[in-house]
C-alpha cells in the first residue's frame, strides 16, 4: 500500500518542482533588449582595449563595473540632470572603491566593520526614495566585489595593484559613460533621451524609516559582515565567494517578491558554477598560452556582462547568473587556478547562498508583519 501511495504521489511532486522551475525561468518577451546590450558592449570595449594596450588588466574589473553601474544609475532626461546625477554616483563609487582597495592589506576586523557599515547605509537608503535605494545597492554590491578583488590582489605574488589606480579605473569607466551620453545628446540635437534602463524605478520621494525597514537593513548588514568574517578571518581559500554569493542571493528589500528571491538564489548558483568551470581553463597553462587564455576569458566575461544587460528584464535568474559569472571570472583571473580551488569556490558559493536563504526567513516574517500592521490599526 505504501509503495502504491508513494508512486501515486510522485507525479504531483514532480509537477510541483517543474512548476517552480517554470516560474523561476519564465521569460518576458518584452524584456529582451539586445540594442541596449550592444550599447553597453560598444562602451565597455573602450576600457578593455585600453587596459590590454597598457598591460594592466588588474584594473579592468573596476572600469567595467564603473561603466555598467553608472549606466544603471543614469536617470535619463536632459544632459544637465544626467551629468549631475551620474557624476555624483561616480564620485560616491570612487569613494567606495578607495575604501575597498585601501582595506586590501588591513586586518580582517576592519574589513568586517567596513562591510557592515556600507551594507547598513545602503539598506537605510530606502528612506530616500526607491531610485536612491537601487543606486545604493549597486554600490554595495560593488564594494563587496572590490573588497574581494583587493584582498586577492594583495595576497597575489603575480600582480601589483595600487588603490589610486583602481579608483582612477572606476572613475574612468564612469566618465566614458558620461561622455557617451554627452555625444548622444549632441547627436539628438541637444534634446533629452530616455534612460537606458527605463524599467528601473525613478521614484525619489522620501519615506519614513519604519522599524521593519531598519531591522531588515541591520539583518542584511550583519549577514554580510558575518560572511566577511568567515572569509577573511579564517583565511579561507577563495573565501570571498561566500560574501559575493550571499550578497547576490539575499533579498535587497522587504518588498521583494518570493519569486524574485528564488531567481536570485538560482542565478547565484548557476553563475558561480559557470565561473568555476571557466576558471578551470587556465589550469596547467603557462607562458604565452596562459596569457592568451586569460585574455580570452576576459572577453568571455565581458560577453557574459553584455548578456546580463540584454536579458535584465527578460528573466531575472539568467540576468543574475550572467552578471555573477562575469564578475567572478574577472575577480579570480589574477589568482592561479587548480581543481582544489574549484572545489573551494563551489563550496563557498553554496555556503553564501545558504546564508542568503537563512536571511530571507526573518525577512519574510518582517514583511508579513509590515503587511499586517495597516489591518491592525484600521
Amino acid at each position: 500500500m505504501a509503495g502504491k501511495s508513494d508512486r501515486a504521489a510522485q507525479p504531483a511532486h514532480r509537477r510541483n518542482i517543474t512548476g517552480w522551475l517554470s516560474n523561476v525561468f519564465a521569460r518576458d518577451p518584452a524584456g529582451l533588449n539586445w540594442p541596449r546590450a550592444v550599447v553597453f558592449l560598444d562602451v565597455a570595449m573602450v576600457p578593455l582595449f585600453v587596459f590590454w594596450a597598457i598591460g594592466y588588466e588588474q584594473y579592468l574589473l573596476s572600469a567595467l563595473f564603473g561603466v555598467l553601474f553608472t549606466a544603471l544609475a543614469d536617470p535619463g532626461g536632459g544632459f544637465g540632470r544626467r551629468a549631475s546625477d551620474t557624476s555624483l554616483f561616480a564620485l560616491i563609487g570612487a569613494g567606495t572603491t578607495a575604501l575597498a582597495f585601501a582595506l586590501g592589506a588591513a586586518a580582517w576586523g576592519w574589513l568586517v566593520l567596513a562591510a557592515f557599515l556600507v551594507t547598513l547605509v545602503a539598506g537605510l537608503a530606502a528612506a530616500f526614495g526607491t531610485r536612491r535605494f537601487v543606486n545604493a545597492l549597486l554600490l554595495n554590491i560593488w564594494f563587496v566585489i572590490a573588497l574581494a578583488l583587493a584582498v586577492g590582489l594583495h595576497t597575489s605574488s603575480r600582480v601589483t595593484s595600487h588603490t589610486w589606480a583602481q579608483v582612477l579605473a572606476w572613475t574612468g569607466g564612469a566618465a566614458v559613460w558620461i561622455l557617451v551620453t554627452f555625444l548622444w545628446w549632441l547627436i539628438r540635437g541637444r534634446t533629452g533621451s530616455p534612460k537606458l534602463f527605463p524599467e528601473l524605478p525613478g521614484d525619489t520621494s522620501r519615506k519614513k524609516p519604519t522599524v521593519p525597514l531598519i531591522m531588515f537593513a541591520l539583518i542584511r548588514a550583519l549577514a554580510i559582515a558575518g560572511t566577511v568574517a568567515l572569509a577573511y578571518g579564517l583565511d579561507l581559500s577563495h573565501g570571498s565567494w561566500i560574501s559575493i554569493a550571499a550578497m547576490i542571493a539575499m533579498k535587497p528589500s522587504l518588498e521583494q517578491a518570493a519569486l524574485v528571491s528564488a531567481q536570485r538564489l538560482v542565478g547565484a548558483l548557476i553563475g558561480a558554477g559557470a565561473a568555476a568551470l571557466l576558471l578551470l581553463v587556465p589550469v596547467n597553462e603557462t607562458g604565452l598560452r596562459l596569457f592568451a587564455v586569460e585574455r580570452g576569458l576576459e572577453v568571455v566575461a565581458l560577453v557574459l556582462l553584455v548578456h546580463g544587460v540584454g536579458v535584465r528584464f527578460w528573466n531575472y535568474a539568467l540576468y543574475t547568473a550572467a552578471i555573477a559569472a562575469g564578475a567572478l571570472v574577472l575577480l579570480d583571473l589574477p589568482q592561479p587556478s587548480d581543481y582544489a580551488a574549484e572545489g573551494y569556490r563551489v563550496l563557498w558559493t553554496l555556503c553564501g547562498v545558504g546564508i542568503g536563504l537563512l536571511v530571507m526567513l526573518p525577512a519574510g516574517l518582517l514583511a508579513r508583519r509590515t503587511a499586517a500592521t495597516p489591518r491592525q490599526t484600521t
